[in-house]
């Protein structure tokens, strides 16, 4: 979600964008925590990603610098419960490989322990929050 507010190129920037347009303007809506703040600096600065539209990484920090202006968005600093919350979010993989998995539980189990609803565009990511009880909504 972060990628498509910020990268107007990006397939999902329009529903992302009137997803956004609905929070109240005056208080905290979208939380940032490490992952997520790491995520979008590292796809930014991803020729792969970006093409022609690549960032430098001073360039991406800009673009997180500016989200941390606006009243709507706050850099989450994790709970000391955050451990067992992404533990208890991985169990259900614990048996198996699942690289993407462990990502996911860490997002689950971050919303969780701040009890925040998980805003996604990953399917798999939106199971795991409801496997996880954890409120989430799914865009797109």
């Amino acid at each position: 979600v972060w990628l498509a507010l910020s990268w107007r190129l990006h397939p999902h920037s329009g529903t992302a964008h009137q997803w956004f347009a609905t929070l109240p303007k005056s208080k905290i809506g979208i939380l940032f925590c490490r992952i997520t703040q790491l995520g979008l600096l590292r796809l930014l600065a991803n020729e792969q990603v970006m093409g022609g539209s690549v960032l430098t990484v001073n360039g991406a920090f800009s673009i997180f610098d500016r989200w941390c202006e606006d009243p709507r968005v706050e850099m989450a600093v994790e709970s000391k419960s955050l451990e067992s919350a992404f533990r208890g979010a991985a169990l259900g993989f614990g048996n198996r490989a699942a690289t993407k998995a462990i990502m996911d539980a860490y997002l689950v189990g971050f919303a969780g322990s701040v009890n925040a609803t998980l805003v996604t565009f990953d399917k798999p990511l939106s199971k795991s929050a409801k496997r996880g009880g954890i409120d989430y909504l799914q865009l797109g």
